[in-house]
């Protein structure tokens, strides 16, 4: 009997462990160095607090095992404090965010998201709770923060099935649709060319579906079969980086097809490193075209 209360219990366990797990795994840091007055008490319960929101809220119907949690890095660095009509102290900040994907048959994360927001204002106080409700807004931050969980959600989804980012992306959507005017800039067309509203816009343009296939051939065809097969693999990413150059073709200037090189361009560097001659000739014309402000780069492959 006590056996079966033992096993039983063990079962349980492992099945609220299983339940519980979530989709992401951030590591948190709040840099507060050009900050002279506040108290430095309240960016470490800041720090812990944005931890305990990213990490512990469920953002999907899926089940995640541990091992299967995307593993993601953000620096909160506070810029200035700010007076705010509703008392609260405010912040001016930038957001360094990144996320990444495990290649299958390697040890090896693959970078998704490498982000800066450079365009973050927020009110906090020393123990404020963050909540993420669907359709309402609570806070700018954390309408921020849950924005960005979903986009880090959809681009991992869509390197694993054409498209399968798709009700993330929406999800981020309803986010940037819920936050009321003045509630802090990034939000609107009017905030700028490269802010969340584009990120979105992006990411949900018809014009941009060539890109979304290619983080699946990218991932998925490419990078998955490298390690049995890299002459392939190669030729999927040539083909895939092809594509993405005819998004930027259709669509100019746009804000996704530059997050996707701040990402992929030192690892495509390493990757076309081992590739034959035409190989780099030809990867190193589509480089060139995506990225021009960065060609010094890519001298390597030449």
């Amino acid at each position: 009997m006590k056996f079966f209360q033992f096993s039983l219990l063990v079962i349980l366990f492992g099945c609220a462990t299983l339940l519980s797990a979530q989709e992401v795994n951030f590591t948190v840091t709040v840099n507060t160095q050009k900050l002279q007055t506040t108290d430095p008490q309240v960016f470490v319960t800041l720090q812990n607090t944005i931890q305990e929101f990213l990490n512990t809220n469920k953002w999907t119907n899926d089940i995640f095992e541990p091992s299967e949690r995307i593993n993601c890095n953000l620096v909160l660095t506070i810029q200035e404090e700010l007076e705010t009509n509703s008392g609260a102290p405010g912040y001016k900040a930038e957001i360094a965010i990144q996320s990444s994907r495990p290649v299958f048959g390697s040890n090896y994360e693959t970078p998704m998201l490498n982000h800066m927001d450079r365009d973050l204002s927020f009110t906090y106080e020393q123990f404020q709770p963050l909540r993420y409700s669907r359709n309402a807004f609570n806070d700018n931050l954390s309408s921020v923060l849950s924005f960005y969980v979903y986009i880090i959600l959809g681009l991992d989804y869509d390197s694993f099935g054409p498209f399968g980012g798709e009700p993330y992306f929406q999800l981020a959507l309803e986010i940037l649709n819920s936050v009321p005017q003045g509630a802090g800039s990034g939000w609107t067309a009017l905030d700028g060319n490269r802010n969340r509203y584009w990120i979105i816009e992006n990411l949900l343009s018809p014009r941009v579906r060539p890109l979304r296939q290619s983080l699946y051939d990218y991932h998925r065809q490419s990078l998955d079969v490298m390690h049995k097969d890299p002459l392939t693999g190669r030729a999927i990413m040539m083909d895939a980086m092809e594509s993405i150059g005819e998004v930027n073709q259709t669509y100019p200037n746009s804000m996704i097809v530059q997050m996707f090189m701040n990402a992929k361009s030192d690892e495509m560097v390493e990757i076309f490193k081992n590739g034959t001659r035409a190989e780099k000739d030809r990867v190193l014309r589509t480089l060139n075209r995506l990225d021009a402000a960065n060609a010094s780069k890519y001298r390597v492959l030449r």
